[in-house]
C-alpha cells in the first residue's frame, strides 16, 4: 500500500530524501533532516536503543560536517509520544550517512525500540539506496558489531556482503572492545566510473 509523504516543516539543505514506494505499516511517513532542535530527542532514542550509544557530540559533529542526518517521522498513533517541533509526528528512526567518492558510508541507522521488527530498518535502507544512487554512488559501506546477529542478518538479506573485520572497533563492557564486520553493497544501476 503506497503512503503519501508527510510535509517537512523546514527547507531541506541537502538533496531531498526519496520516499520508497511503500511503507511497511499502515501509517503515513516522511523524512526530515535533523537540526539542533531534534538533538535531545534523537540522543534519548539512541540511549534507549543501544548499550553503547552515540554521544551528543557524535551527532553534533555529523551535523557540523554536513552529513545528512535523516529522521523517519510517522503519523503519531494514540498513546505515542510526539516529537517536539513536529506536531502529530513520532520519531520512528533515523540514519546518518557520509558521502565519499563513488560511495556512501552508513554511519548510524537506528529504529526506535517500540517500532522494531516492523520493517522500518529496511525502509530506511531503501531510502538510503535511492538517495545514494541519486548522488552517483556505486557502493554502500557500513560496519556492524560482530555480535549483532539481527542487524547482520538484515544486511545480508538486503544484499550486503561481509568483506572484512575491524579488530576492536567498538567499545564494549569494561576495557574490552568488540570487532566490527565491514559490509558492502554494490548499488543497483550504478554506472561505472561515476563519482558521488
Amino acid at each position: 500500500m503506497s503512503t503519501p509523504p508527510l510535509s517537512t516543516p523546514r527547507p531541506q539543505t541537502t538533496p531531498a530524501w526519496p520516499l520508497p514506494v511503500s511503507a511497511p505499516a499502515a501509517r503515513r511517513v516522511g523524512f526530515a533532516l535533523m537540526t539542533e532542535a531534534e538533538l535531545d530527542a534523537v540522543c534519548e532514542l539512541e540511549k534507549r536503543a543501544y548499550a553503547h550509544p552515540w554521544s551528543l557530540r557524535h551527532f553534533r559533529d555529523s551535523l557540523a560536517a554536513g552529513y545528512p542526518v535523516v529522521l523517519l517521522l510517522g503519523e503519531a498513533l494514540p498513546g505515542e509520544t510526539v516529537l517536539p517541533g513536529h506536531p502529530g509526528r513520532v520519531l520512528l528512526g533515523y540514519l546518518v550517512a557520509m558521502r565519499g567518492v563513488g560511495e556512501v558510508h552508513l554511519l548510524n541507522i537506528t529504529v526506535s525500540p517500540e517500532h522494531r521488527r516492523q520493517g522500518w530498518a529496511r525502509f530506511l535502507l531503501d531510502a538510503l539506496v535511492l538517495w545514494s544512487r541519486g548522488q552517483g554512488a556505486q557502493q554502500l559501506w557500513l560496519e556492524v558489531r560482530e555480535g549483532n546477529a539481527p542487524a547482520r542478518a538484515l544486511y545480508l538479506s538486503y544484499g550486503f556482503t561481509e568483506v572484512g573485520i575491524r579488530k576492536g572497533y567498538y567499545p564494549n563492557a569494561g576495557r574490552e572492545r568488540e570487532n566490527a564486520v565491514v559490509m558492502s553493497l554494490r548499488l543497483p544501476g550504478a554506472a561505472e566510473g561515476t563519482d558521488a
